[in-house]
């Protein structure tokens, strides 16, 4: 028997299984990096399936400003007037203010960050591709500017003549255009290529123009999902332009299904640490309760027992009603039992995170989907060229809040903000409060509004509660940009570097071509000095690169030229671990060994070096990028994912290779590998 096909690590079927499943990871890897070729098989394949196929997102690797060009800038922040306990927080509400402006750029991919060390806060932005730095740096350096607002109840949002007669001298020749397009769109034989040439949603003709499913209820398609009703129209692209809220829309009707969406009403019994709950009871308790009550619970009294037990404040006072619900928009196991149970029947208890529920199905409706894609055009509306601004400045502003907080309702743990005035802030504030109670005060930063409240009541005593469908993080995130425009933090620029696009280019074209030639030359080598062990190495090495290029899109990694210094490091390491394993079998084959349990052993006994040399790389790499800063982290991350990727390859990929080829007699020459002759 052979000694080699008895091992299991290279047994046949193992070996060909695991070259299958290294075939499928690499032509998924290889459609992640360069999606457009996958995307356009898939096109061809829909075209003769006749149904909808996956696509992958046709997006461009992140570069860095060396690659791309921009401005690097770095800001300190002056902490002086700030108390130790808030700086934390206030960095970290500027560094949101900042980068919310650095948006309005709308730069690709841009990256704010904040430092601290030996006692200066400070903030450093990277903006690719912008060319009017002197802008981007006065915008960025202003000061926050929190604001409370009323609605301007006089406010004119009536166009005048010229106007009216703008808009419709712009609708008319837009009208026009589209129904060109049109044209053209009923007769194309594949309607995403042409809502990618000809569509201005940069959100969908990415994805040939593919919304998805949209009911009657849908704000902007509603009416689209009528006529379709109405006028008893089949799939295909619609003869006829659909004018959205600001849009002009040629519309592909896929296809249509029914959801059955059940109307629930549930009781909630939670316990002390549950999501959410405030109870005191334990788990145990609430759960005995939660059946007492399931017990008991009838179609006639359940809407009474809701009032009387649930601990989901919000809707108790409502039966427990959730109204209907739609796929998907509650957590599992709810949303499973509320559309397996039938009409007019009660669940048995169920358990999430929340605490244990009794559900209620009362009844249910049937709603339809419609599966759609469009190729968007511009249609111009009254926005377009009157702004209107339905909001009046008041007195109050964020000069008057002396700090923000997060508070936690004590019924339902939901989160809310506490906005704290000093004595100015408080008079004012109550005075805004008692004129407009039951109307809405906006509360706006840098001109953005953060939340837009209704008045309860008066409000005395200088603190102010913010409420709204806050998560935790959504009201952190509230607190930090009111302290942002509250608190005296100015930020002064410290340094500045701008680089050209053209040096960018220049440098991303020399680094692909540097890369091209280092892997030619390092292919060239290991096939001229380890024959047919090398070619199977050099194979490793584009999976290994595919690979690469793979995670760096699937995690967002922004490619610099010190990441690629720490790819193409990590190029060699991958190629110095194969030489560990190939000098292995030179070793085991003068011992007197065949091939396949050469390869075996050289493979097993390898490790421990391969293994320990990278460990201690990968320990290096940690500590650069715990410690370390901007490109130094981009060289860490890039060469801590190829050392991984490198064991990866030598250890399973360049095995799986020789367990699926020494198995053929006539490749078992020693010659064919090393040269080398049996002694």
């Amino acid at each position: 028997m052979n000694k080699y096909a008895a091992k299991e690590g290279f047994s046949k079927k193992r070996a060909r299984f695991s070259g299958s499943v290294l075939l499928l990871a690499f032509i998924i890897g290889l459609g992640a990096a360069y999606p457009a070729p996958w995307n356009q098989a898939m096109r061809g394949l829909e075209a003769k399936l006749g149904f909808h196929l996956p696509y992958l997102p046709d997006s461009e690797f992140r570069l860095g400003l060396d690659l791309q060009g921009g401005a690097h800038l770095v800001y300190e922040v002056d902490m002086r007037a700030i108390s130790e306990g808030e700086r934390t927080d206030a960095l970290a509400g500027v560094r949101d203010v900042v980068e919310r402006r650095v948006n309005a750029f709308g730069v690709s991919e841009p990256l704010v960050q904040t430092t601290f060390a030996s006692g200066h806060y400070r903030i450093i932005v990277d903006l690719p591709g912008v060319s009017n730095v002197a802008q981007a740096v006065q915008q960025i350096g202003e000061t926050p500017v929190l604001t409370f607002r009323v609605p301007d109840e006089d406010v004119d949002i009536e166009p005048t003549a010229e106007q009216e007669a703008q808009i419709a001298s712009a609708q008319e020749l837009e009208r026009a255009a589209a129904l060109e397009i049109l044209d053209q769109a009923l007769v194309v034989d594949d309607f995403g290529v042409f809502a990618q040439e000809h569509s201005i949603d940069t959100a969908t003709n990415g994805n040939n123009g593919y919304i998805g499913f949209v009911s009657a209820l849908d704000e902007e398609y509603g009416g689209l999902v009528e006529r379709i009703e109405d006028d008893g129209l089949g799939t295909g692209v619609i003869d006829g332009l659909y004018e959205g809220t600001s849009r002009m829309h040629i519309i592909n009707y896929l296809s249509r299904k029914v959801e059955n969406e059940p109307q629930i009403s549930h009781i909630l019994v939670c316990y002390e640490n549950a999501l959410g709950c405030e109870q005191s009871r334990s788990k145990s308790e609430a759960e005995a309760l939660a059946k007492d009550i399931q017990a008991r619970a009838t179609a006639d009294n359940f809407a009474d027992l809701a009032a009387e037990n649930s601990d989901d404040a919000a809707n108790a006072g409502s039966g427990g009603d959730l109204g209907y619900l739609q796929p998907g928009a509650t957590v599992e196991p709810f949303n499973t039992v509320a559309f397996e149970l039938d009409n007019g029947t009660i669940s048995s208890v169920v358990e999430t995170d929340f605490g244990f529920h009794i559900l209620y199905r009362p009844t249910s409706r049937r709603v339809n989907f419609y599966e759609l894609a469009h190729l968007e055009m511009p249609w111009t509306t009254l926005s377009d060229i009157f702004v209107i601004d339905p909001w009046i400045n008041t007195e109050l502003s964020g000069k008057h809040v002396r700090h923000a907080s997060v508070g936690f309702d004590p019924n339902t743990a939901v989160p809310y903000v506490v906005l704290d005035f000093n004595e100015d802030g408080s008079e004012l504030f109550a005075t805004l409060t008692e004129q407009n109670v039951g109307k809405v005060i906006g509360i706006f930063l840098d001109g953005e509004a953060i939340t837009t409240p209704t008045v309860q009541q008066v409000i005395y005593g200088g603190q102010a509660t913010i409420t709204g469908d806050f998560s935790l993080d959504e009201a952190k995130l509230l607190a930090q940009r009111l302290n942002a425009g509250a608190l005296p933090v100015p930020i002064e620029i410290v340094s500045q570097q701008t680089i050209g696009p053209a040096l960018g280019q220049a440098s991303l074209e020399m680094s692909i071509k540097a890369g091209l030639i280092g892997f030619a030359l390092i292919a060239i080598f290991m096939i001229a000095y380890y024959r047919l062990a090398g070619v199977l190495a050099v194979m490793a090495l584009v999976f290994y690169t595919v690979a690469n290029l793979a995670l760096y899109k699937l995690f967002g990694v922004t490619v610099t030229l010190a990441g690629i210094a720490g790819f193409v490091l990590s190029l060699g390491i991958a190629v110095d671990a194969s030489v560990l394993v190939f000098e292995r079998l030179k070793e085991e084959l003068r011992s007197g060994r065949d091939l396949p349990t050469a390869a075996d052993e050289a493979f097993r006994r390898a490790w421990p070096s391969i293994r320990d040399g990278n460990l201690t790389t990968l320990i290096a790499t940690a500590v650069l990028y715990w410690l370390g800063e901007g490109f130094i982290r981009g060289f860490a991350l890039t060469l801590t994912i190829g050392v991984l990727l490198s064991m990866f390859g030598t250890m399973v990929v360049t095995r799986t290779l020789f367990a699926l080829i020494v198995n053929f007699k006539f490749i078992r020459k020693p010659a064919l590998f090393l040269g080398l002759e049996r002694k």
